[in-house]
């Protein structure tokens, strides 16, 4: 009876299973004939960088991941440069052909600049020298204190990871919208986590995928900050405000349309605050691994709160002095990069290292390929915050945050909220890690899988 039942279920879901079938190939070839028109089948063939494109549709995107998840994801590509070439190799990633560089010389060509990205940097610096910078610092540091006080103080143990991005988040919204208040606060941290928890999902958006997910929240916070533009916008013009308060202010002012603001905040809340509570996270655990660091650190740090009188706040000049904890970020960030690289489109055909990259394709370059290539950095798997002292690494071959004219602009505000949140962590706790051996993923950031607990006690100066 039970053989014969489930031979009846069989049969009632064959007709499924075959429609599915039927659907995956029919879908494998209109992607292999719209590949093939695209690239002008039938042609003269280019010198393509050797590689290989992988499975149908996905390409070698499991591979990818499965490095990444692992905590190794340059291992993707020494496994491919050892195999093809040094300089760059062909690859499919999520259903696209791509061209993936090795080596800092790549960081000195640009040939998928777009008038977009062009404006979008002719903007930023008012907002992001540090003439500007500056003013924002005392702010940053009582928020710092606000945030330890809260979320650290009353507890014996806390999560690192989620915590520095509670405070990061935070920061960003008082900072490009003005936005305090908790609540208001969570209701576009709550969306945000899930449209960034999409950034490298395959793109099948399917109800119930990662993609899927993500493209919701991702509609769900434009619409929320359109209102809060808008609610500002009428505010300027009701009060003929003429000095900005925050960088939504400015790009008001500067005649931006709602749309176009909320794109941009969109893209600044990415860079400025995943990536710098990554590296917030990384630096509490690489400090808690080297008692030897941490004590230079924390006598530099101790050294600055010594000049101030008690409750002033951080200020530009003070944040000069942290020059050792700089090179402690900076050692952190060369080991455990915030981000793994960068993802290009080619406009036009060019070439590179004598090989042809197509129209359309797209370009990936990751920065394990210097920061962990011995060319650059001597024993390069060594935590050693002194390579950065004195006239410190190679051009390009120290690249957190990318090089040549595609320079992330937002480098000195990331320098900035750093410093200021480590200063007041190492000035009012210690702590001790909970799992030394806690594992890391690349997703696409680098995250404890544990979320860094730690074991906190309070500072007795």
């Amino acid at each position: 009876m039970k053989l014969a039942a489930a031979m009846d279920a069989f049969d009632s879901f064959m007709p499924y299973l075959l429609h599915l079938v039927l659907l995956y190939v029919s879908a494998g070839l209109f992607y292999f004939l719209y590949k093939y028109k695209s690239s002008g089948g039938g042609g003269p063939t280019p010198n393509l960088p050797p590689g290989k494109k992988g499975l149908p549709y996905i390409g070698e995107t499991l591979d990818f991941v499965l490095a990444s998840r692992r905590g190794t994801p340059e291992k993707f590509v020494t496994d491919r440069t050892t195999k093809y070439s040094p300089d760059v190799f062909r690859t499919s990633l999520l259903g696209e052909d791509m061209a993936v560089f090795c080596g800092s010389a790549v960081l000195t060509v640009d040939n998928s600049s777009k008038e977009e990205s062009t404006k979008l940097r002719a903007y930023l610096p008012p907002f992001l020298k540090p003439e500007s910078l500056q003013h924002f610092i005392p702010v940053m540091d009582i928020m710092a204190k606000e945030h330890l006080n809260q979320h650290w103080s009353p507890y014996n143990e806390v999560q690192v990871f989620p915590l520095s991005k509670k405070y990061t988040f935070a920061l960003a919204c008082r900072l490009f919208m003005s936005v305090t208040d908790y609540d208001e606060i969570e209701n576009f941290a709550k969306p945000f986590a899930l449209a960034t928890a999409g950034l490298m999902s395959v793109p099948i958006d399917l109800p119930g995928t990662t993609f899927n997910r993500a493209v919701k929240a991702g509609r769900l916070i434009r619409q929320r900050l359109l209102a809060l533009i808008t609610q500002k916008k009428n505010e300027i013009l009701e009060k003929g405000k003429t000095v900005a308060s925050d960088l939504v202010d400015s790009m008001l002012m500067d005649g931006m349309t709602e749309v176009e603001i909320g794109n941009k905040i969109v893209g600044f809340f990415i860079a400025s605050h995943d990536t710098t509570s990554t590296a917030i996270t990384f630096i509490v655990s690489y400090l808690s691994d080297y008692p030897e660091v941490y004590n230079r650190v924390l006598e530099e740090q101790m050294e600055v709160l010594r000049c101030k009188e008690a409750g002033e706040p951080l200020r530009w000049e003070d944040i000069q002095k942290m020059k050792y904890t700089w090179c402690v970020a900076c050692e952190e960030m060369r080991l455990a990069p915030p981000a793994n690289g960068s993802f290009r489109e080619a406009i036009t055909d060019f070439t590179y290292a004598g090989y042809t990259i197509p129209k359309g394709w797209k370009a990936f370059w990751m920065v394990h390929t210097t920061h962990k290539n011995p060319k650059y950095f001597t024993d390069p798997e060594r935590f050693d915050p002194s390579r950065f002292e004195g006239n410190g690494p190679a051009p390009y071959s120290f690249v957190p945050f990318g090089g040549g004219p595609r320079m992330c602009p937002g480098k000195e505000y990331a320098r900035l909220e750093i410093l200021t949140f480590i200063h007041n962590l190492l000035t009012t706790f210690k702590w001790v890690k909970l799992n030394p051996n806690e594992k890391i993923s690349y997703i696409p950031s680098p995250i404890p899988k544990e979320g860094l607990p730690v074991k906190m006690q309070p500072l007795l100066n």
